[in-house]
């Protein structure tokens, strides 16, 4: 295991793929160790007001670092047959050995609705995500697959192919799904919680059968080089985050979630994740992460001043944290 085990997340909602590609190459030079891409149709937010094409850019920008590895978080079997998912993921396996990971989740509403189809529930999309990483396996282990079932597949055969298939990993934040996933994916990525929940949840995932697996953890916060910079900054930016009771997979549009997000306050904010320019505080906290035994953390900065918060946790931050 790496001895940095702090990645950068590229937020395709917030930033333009240019803006992105060199926010990761100035995450690199500053000693991130690896980068998870965000995958979206739609941004969050119509302030946010981006959505480029993660795979497009992938290419671009692991081409443009030199050793980083690099994830992806997407849904097959909706704007993505696995097919598709399982190509473009090979490619750059091929490309880029040993630097790509991929990871599947069930999808929201706001990035599979455009296709137009009924959008299941909870149970059968997590169906249809066991049969994609079926799918997929089966592709980059180069055999020829035809299925039956919610995601239909005829005789497809993928030719290029890496020696050894990217890691496959399921991202899930309910207890119970983390279970299931332990039975069947590589690893486990989730989003922060409490430290006793995210305890439980990376010990239902052992136990279902990811012992020994790895676990990511994708963990928002606001810096900025003062409190109210870094408050204002997540208000802004993501406070459409903080919806609850499930809605986050149902609304369908930007403007819905903007509307959900209208009432939120600064305090709601404060609660869900660490908002602060104390550095200290911040060190503080992914140490407490990384000793429940996470492998890799990706931060993500939630607020658009991204040069600030690469360079002062590049200086003061990742060399603390993680030895």
């Amino acid at each position: 295991m790496d001895r940095n085990r702090i990645g950068y997340y590229a937020s395709h909602e917030q930033f333009g793929p240019g803006e992105l590609l060199e926010h990761v190459k100035a995450a690199e030079s500053a000693g991130f160790h690896s980068v998870l891409s965000s995958e979206h149709f739609h941004p969050w937010s119509e302030r946010q007001g981006e959505s480029g094409f993660a795979w497009s850019w992938l290419g671009a920008a692991m081409h443009a670092t030199k050793k980083m590895p690099f994830g992806v978080i997407t849904a097959p079997g909706y704007r993505y047959h696995p097919a598709v998912v399982a190509h473009a993921a090979a490619t750059l396996a091929v490309m880029f050995p040993g630097r790509f990971w991929v990871s599947i989740g069930s999808g929201e509403l706001l990035n599979e609705g455009i296709i137009g189809e009924r959008w299941p529930g909870r149970g059968e999309r997590n169906d249809r995500l066991l049969q994609c990483a079926g799918v997929m396996r089966d592709l980059w282990a180069g055999e020829s697959v035809t299925r039956d079932g919610p995601v239909r597949v005829e005789r497809a055969r993928l030719y290029t192919r890496p020696p050894e298939p990217p890691l496959l990993l399921a991202a899930a934040n309910a207890c119970s799904t983390a279970e299931w996933v332990g039975g069947w994916a590589d690893g486990l990525i989730t989003l922060a919680k409490p430290l006793c929940r995210l305890a439980e949840i990376i010990d239902l995932f052992r136990r279902g059968g990811g012992e020994g697996k790895p676990v990511y953890l994708k963990l928002d916060i606001a810096y900025g080089r003062d409190d109210e910079e870094a408050l204002q900054g997540a208000h802004d930016q993501w406070r459409n985050m903080m919806v609850g009771g499930g809605l986050i997979t149902e609304l369908r549009t930007p403007r819905e979630f903007d509307a959900a997000g209208e009432f939120v306050r600064d305090k709601d904010l404060q609660e869900r994740f660490l908002i602060s320019a104390d550095l200290d505080r911040h060190i503080e906290r992914l140490q407490e992460f990384l000793d429940l035994g996470i492998d890799r953390i990706y931060l993500h900065n939630v607020t658009n001043d991204q040069t600030a918060f690469i360079e002062d946790f590049g200086r003061e931050v990742l060399p603390a944290v993680g030895r």
